[in-house]
Parts: C-alpha cells; structure tokens; sequence
C-alpha cells in the first residue's frame, strides 16, 4: 500500500472523550430500566403524541416491522402489547424523530465541519428533509430537485466505460419490493455489482449452511425454541443486540430446556432477563437463563466444539446408539466415517488449551447434551466474522448432524440476523453471485439478458474503487464508511469515485467522505405513511426464521420531498435506461402489488404473495431442513472435517474483537451508555483482562494508542481508555466503528471473503492524555 499509515481525520470518529464513568455489570437484562429507556428515547424524539403512536404500531397485525434487528414476531401474538424491545424502540425514535435537516443546515455547516462530530452527534441533527447535490470542489451540500438527482445519476452511469465500473451497495433494512426493483434496474443496466451488508455479517453462516445443509437459511421456527432440550448459544449478545430473543430463551426455560451460553464475555443478556411484560418482571422478579456459561477464548469455537463431540463420541462407544442418532445418520447424512476419523485423531487437552478452557468445563458441557436428542444451535457476528467461520459453522452442522437435530421439532439452526430484512434482500435477488435459476427466471419473465459474470461483494467493491476500476458508488441505505473494515483504505476507495449516492433517512459519516461529486436521496423510514395515487401502500419483509410479513407506515412523513426506496428505484430506472428498458417501471409506481405480482413470477416460494402477505402475521418461505431434507448435490447433509489452531500471537499482541454497546444498533450510536456492561458516557474504551494490564504495567483509565502492521502498513486507532473486564487472556474488546480502522481489508474469512472484524491482532502502547 502506497499510502502506508495515512490516516484521513475525517473519515474516523474524532478522537475526544467524553467522561468515561465506570459502574457495575448488570446481573439482569430488561425490566423496568429497559421500559424506562424505550419511552425516554421516543418521547424524547418524536414528542409524546407522534412517540407513542410509533411505539403502538410497532410490531402490530396491520402496523410495520421494526427496522431494528430480525427477531420474529411470535406466530399468533404480533397483536400483543409492547411486542418490541429497548433497541427497536430507540431506532423507531431515531427514525420518528420530529427534528430535520434543511437547506439552511448545509448552508451553515461545512461537510470538512461535521466530520468532526462524532457519529452520534452526526446521527443526532434529524431526518433528511429534500434531496442534497455537493459539486466538485464545494464544501457545501445545497439542495436539488429529484429531476436533476437522477438526471445527474444518469449522466455519470450512462457514461462509463462498462456498467461493471458502477457498485450498488444494498442496506438490511431495505424492503423486499425495493430490493427486487433494485436488483432488476441494476442488472439490466448490465452488472451484478450488488454488494450487501450480509457480505460483512452472516455470509459466513450462508456459505457454511449451503455447503454442508443445502439451504443457507436457518431451519427453526420460533416455536421450536418451546420444545427444545438445549439451547446452545455462540458468538451473540442477545441482550443488546436481540433483545426480544430473551423472551422465547425465558419460555424455554420455563418448558425445561437446558441453555448453553459459549461467548468471551459473560453478557447480561445471556446470565438473566426480567420480563416487562409479566407480572413478575414488573416486580423486578428476574429469570436466570444461562445454565452452562463456557468463557471461550476469541476464536476457540471450532476446538471448542470438536472437544464436546469427542466426548460425545467417547459416550457413543461405551453406549452404541444412545448418544449419537445413528438412524438418522445412516439415512440422511455422507461423510460419517470419514468424521469419525478426524474426530478420534484429536487430542482432547490440545483442544481445551486452544479455546482457553478446561476440561472439566467442557465435560459439564458435553454431559448436558449426551442425552438429549432437541437441539438448537444459534450464533451471530462471533462465529462468523473469523478466518475459519465458515468451518466453525460446518462444525455446528456436525454437532446437529451427530444428534439428529434437523427436521424435527425443537431442533435445529438458528442465525440469528441483525438488519430486519438482510435475509429477505437475498431471497429476492441481491446476491453479487446469483444462481442461473434465478438469472434465467428474470431473462424469461423480463425478456432481457442478465448478466451472467459474478459481481463484486463488499470487500472487492472497495478495492475495486480504491484501484480506479469503479468509479460510481450507489447505496440503497445504510453507512457504508463505518459499516466496512479498514476505515481509511475505504475511506480513499470512495473518494477515488466519480459520484456517491446514498437514499438515506438521517445524515450519517458516508455522506461526509464522498466522491467528486455527492448526492444525498432522501427516503420514506420504516414507519411513514407512503401514499400513491390516494391509495396507502405498504411493503414487506422477510425475519431470521423466514417469515414474511406486511410493513405499514402510520406517521406523517417529516417532509414532503421524500419519496419511498422503490419510487427512487423506478425514477432512477427510467433516467437510466430510459426506452431501452424492457421492463415497465411505470407499472409499479401505480402500486406495489404489482411488485409483488413479479417477485411471485421470479422467487419460488412466494405463491399467492398479495393474498398471504395480507394475512396477518405472514407466511413462512420453503425450507428443505425443515422439512427434514437437504437440497445438496447428493440430497444428504455432509459432515465437515477442519481442523482447528490455537492462535499465536507474539508477545506484545493481542487479539480484539469488535461490539456494539448497548445505545446502538449496527453503526448508528443513540447514546453514550453500554448499561449492562457498566461503562457509561464514553465509547472510545478498550477491555482488557487484569492480567494483561498487569503484563503491560497499565491501570483502568489509562489512555492507549491501538495499532497493527498487517500487510507492512500501520493501522492506528488513538486514545482509548482501558477498562479491566472479565475476558480471557490475550483478548481484548472494542466498539465498532471506531475501531473499524484496525481491520485490514485483506483479513477475510476463508470461501466467503467476510471482514474479520472478531479476531484483529492488536498491540496497545500508553500514551499522554
């Protein structure tokens, strides 16, 4: 890298303390604090009228999903009072606000000035009220009108060399109308250039379930969880991060199940949850979750698991058919033999060293599953964000495979997704590499030829913009910039470009570090009213457990310049392609039943869309594991051989992994509080096991710079406060974005190219305040 450890102020979040104030681990998640929370940020965005009205509708038959996390809504409750969490009521707030952004903001505010605010303060100015033009040159945004927008958009895709010099970056939280349209233009203007978040998030966990399952979705259903023996889960912090995941756990519980909680930190979502919905809970009366909690050390999963299934297979020996679902193996699973192989090679101590527990632990662990045949597995961004995720997940499938828990009730996968619609964007088409089925399924229904090369994922578009070979960035939402890894190569990459376009609700650090030229479209949220033609119209989303269901608006939209993501799809469309287009985008705009009229002609699975969509609480797409099949090569679910290694790390280095605080959702920041974890008003802090400080002669609240050499270029995060927490030996834990910048763009996972954003090699160096 030519410009080795140049940092670009901003494109990072400024490096300032706030007043960092250390209190105690919470023992207990939710309850009244939880509830107190949900209404102080709503009322305190939106007001208390337009506030509670958001917050009724959220989650309801007839109302509109929450674009928070994808949790489902239980089957026969969606009706239920306060069927949200503290989360998803903050991101309604911040999508509800009452604040905007006007012309006269961008008059008064350079964008070279509100990069340096920090992200929550950028997050905080309000909604986007009117589409944003920034020229060449100027340091000003100054409004344009929609017209001009795509007729600027127009110009710049029209004349590029080839349409692959072009990347349309797809956000989770766009709906599956918007996601189908998007798709459509994009690849009859001639790429599949359609990079998405989940290329950073649960690409991993697809690859991994395709390969080894034949679906790359997760096989359980909600009630599932009411029936299962254990719940085993890896890698996730329900607490924060899937809230409402918390209630099904305490269900489950009440019915008998077992949970398994494997994750480096001891979360307060995994340990115990007061219900606010229940009597007890009102009364502060709490439910211990976790029963076995296996502190493993960052990246030990894989030899974590392969421990437990080789006392597993020592249990299967000494009793034949009694722990392992032999039957079941025989008839549905290949490579057994081969496994069982591997698996007896493996030293039970070297495995235990290498995910930092003892074998004791790992026998309690393995005790508790020997005789049980309901299993759930889930995990999140701790699996799959590691070079090795995809075998760590295959090693997942094994342990299912072994118990015969797949296709059966309270049984199964379970990944648990972030963005409230990532998975539905892939069902309907945003897939960098689709399959030929659905490129003839378009060809044969839209009378054009797709493309048929592969297109560039996250990681690639950004190389391909930093080395010239794309030179316009389009993004159906989300913050591109403090989403992806390595802040300032990416930061460059979109520079290098021509334009940069963004449909966004709220102003967010993407738009402060831009192409050339920048154009800002600002759209209808999750929970506005869109009104065509008289009529209301509403969208769909698919959650984690394949459910879709209807979206519905009930606010008053904070402007009157904003128009809905497949409104924007479809002008832009018509800009673009003009007559050359073989589809007819003036047929959508009149209403989105004939949007889902065409993702039922090109998506298996979406029979009868506009009648079942319309039932309430949706219906659930096709899944072969459910089923009890496997729609793999041969029609058997495959055993994984991998292997795994203890991570050595050099004497000064340590390995971090990225989280979120509990006032935040992905990238954007609602606060300065991570409560459960008792760090308060900061976030720019770095969590460190004692001895390790000891090691380095450090004390809580000494300032540290954080930095890497990864491919000979130094990568530096600056003044972060250390804080002593319970966390194994060598690892340490940061907040992301602000650490994104320590993630180089070249450490990927293995076979689906996800950032490795849970295990970067770190060393710390003290430094003056």
């Amino acid at each position: 890298m030519s410009d080795k450890s140049l940092n670009i102020p901003d494109a990072e979040t400024p490096e300032k303390f706030t007043g960092l104030k250390i209190g105690n681990i919470k023992k207990v998640a939710a309850g009244i604090p939880a509830v107190l929370s949900s209404f102080k940020h709503a009322v305190g965005e939106a007001g208390i009228i337009r506030g509670w009205v958001a917050l009724w509708h959220l989650n309801k038959k007839g109302g509109f999903d929450c674009p928070s996390c994808a949790w489902p809504d239980p089957d026969d409750e969606r009706s239920g009072i306060a069927e949200y969490c503290e989360n998803g009521a903050k991101a309604v707030a911040a999508e509800a606000t009452a604040k905007k952004i006007t012309p006269e903001f961008f008059k008064d505010n350079a964008v070279t000035d509100l990069a340096h605010l920090s992200d929550y303060e950028i997050g905080s100015k309000g909604r986007i009220a009117q589409p944003m033009y920034l020229a060449k040159g100027s340091d000003h945004y100054q409004p344009v009108t929609w017209e001009d927008a795509f007729t600027k958009i127009a110009f710049e895709l029209n004349n590029l060399a080839s349409p692959l010099e072009a990347i349309f970056y797809t956000s989770g939280r766009t709906s599956n109308e918007a996601a189908f349209l998007y798709q459509l233009f994009v690849r009859e203007y001639g790429t599949n250039n359609l990079p998405d978040c989940s290329n950073m998030c649960h690409e991993s966990s697809g690859v991994a379930l395709n390969e080894s399952l034949g679906i790359g979705k997760g096989s359980v259903k909600l009630e599932d969880f009411y029936e299962a023996e254990v719940i085993m889960i890896l890698g996730q912090n329900p607490g924060t991060n899937h809230p409402r995941m918390m209630t099904a756990l305490q269900k489950a519980k009440a019915n008998g199940a077992v949970i398994i909680s494997i994750n480096p930190l001891p979360e307060t979502g995994l340990m115990g949850f007061s219900n606010p919905q229940t009597v007890k809970g009102l009364l502060d009366i709490d439910t211990a979750l976790t029963d076995v909690f296996l502190p493993v050390k960052i990246n030990g999963d894989l030899a974590l698991l392969q421990a437990i299934e080789l006392l597993l297979y020592e249990e299967e020996i000494k009793h034949p058919g009694e722990i392992f679902d032999t039957t079941f193996i025989e008839k549905n699973t290949e490579g057994y033999n081969e496994f069982i192989s591997h698996l007896k090679k493996l030293d039970l101590p070297e495995l235990a060293a290498t995910c930092g527990l003892d074998v004791q632990q790992l026998q309690e662990a393995a005790a508790v599953l020997k005789d049980k045949t309901k299993l759930i597995v889930c995990w999140a961004m701790g699996l799959t964000q590691h070079v090795n995720a995809v075998d760590t997940i295959k090693e997942v499938a094994n342990l299912l495979l072994l118990k015969g828990s797949i296709g059966k009730p309270g049984a199964g996968t379970c990944p648990v997704r972030g963005h409230s619609n990532v998975q539905g964007d892939r069902t309907v088409g945003i897939y960098e590499k689709p399959s030929l089925e659905f490129l003839n399924a378009i060809e044969n229904n839209f009378h054009f030829t797709p493309p048929q090369m592969p297109g560039y994922d996250t990681v690639e578009s950004i190389k391909a913009m930093h080395d010239g070979r794309a030179k316009v960035f389009f993004a159906m939402g989300g913050n591109f910039l403090s989403a992806t890894p390595d802040t300032n190569y990416t930061a460059r990459a979109l520079r290098n470009c021509k334009l940069t376009v963004h449909v966004s609700t709220k102003l967010n650090r993407s738009h402060l570090v831009h192409g050339e030229e920048a154009l800002i479209l600002p759209c209808l949220g999750r929970s506005d009213r869109d009104v065509i033609n008289g009529e209301e119209q509403f969208v769909s989303c698919e959650n984690s457990m394949g459910v879709v269901q209807s979206s519905k608006g009930v606010l008053k939209p904070v402007s009157n310049n904003l128009l809905s993501e497949p409104v924007i799809v479809c002008r832009l469309a018509k800009s673009v392609l003009g007559t050359k287009s073989k589809v007819n985008w003036d047929n959508y705009l009149k209403n989105y039943d004939f949007i889902r009229d065409d993702i039922e002609r090109t998506v298996p699975g979406f029979e009868k869309y506009n009648e079942r969509v319309r039932i309430p609480g949706g219906f659930y797409l096709p899944n072969c594991n459910r089923d009890g099949s496997f729609d793999t090569t041969s029609k058997k679910a495959n055993f994984n051989i991998a292997f795994s290694k203890k991570q050595q790390l050099k004497e000064d280095e340590l390995i971090m992994m990225t989280i979120r605080s509990h006032d935040q959702f992905n990238t954007t920041i609602y606060g300065l509080n991570d409560r459960y974890r008792g760090i308060y008003n900061e976030r720019r802090v770095i969590l460190m096991n004692q001895g390790d400080m000891n090691k380095r002669q450090l004390r809580e609240g000494d300032v540290v710079d954080l930095y890497n050499t990864h491919d000979n270029s130094e990568r530096v995060a600056r003044k972060f406060i250390v804080v002593p927490y319970p966390i194994p030996k060598d690892c340490t834990a940061t907040y992301f974005p602000e650490t994104n910048v320590l993630v180089p763009i070249n450490s990927v996972a293995e076979k689906s190219n996800t950032p490795v954003s849970k295990s970067v090699i770190i060393k710390v160096r003290k430094t003056g305040h």
